[in-house]
């Protein structure tokens, strides 16, 4: 029996009457990771722009995304893990929650695991 692809539900934003604040990552603009997104019938690449950890371990991924094939992206906010959410690939760079992230130079950082932490 197989199980229909759905597409995943956006998170809405952070604000300060959801509760403390999560801890922010990005990554530098040219290492990004990025996830691939379920949308109309189709899988679409989704570069990562921030990951949030919220404080009751709700990972949420803000992507740009493509979600109908028309090349026009907007931002989106996912929680992870979801059916309508795959890992596209990682980043070589670590990470940063303060500051501008730098490229990574000979090691290579684990950017999304596939349970999210």
């Amino acid at each position: 029996m197989s199980r229909e692809l759905t597409e995943p539900v956006e998170t809405p934003p952070w604000n300060a009457e959801t509760g403390p604040a999560p801890v922010v990552w990005s990554w530098p603009a040219g290492d990004r990771p990025a996830l691939k997104v379920w949308s109309m019938g189709r899988w679409r690449y989704a570069p990562v722009r921030a990951r949030q950890d919220w404080p009751d371990g709700t990972v949420v991924y803000q992507v740009s995304v493509d979600l109908d094939g028309s090349t026009s992206v907007v931002p989106r906010s996912y929680a992870w893990p979801q059916p309508g959410l795959r890992v596209a690939h990682g980043s070589q760079s670590q990470p940063s929650a303060s500051g501008p992230p730098l490229l990574a130079r000979a090691s290579r950082a684990v950017a999304i695991e596939s349970g999210g932490a």
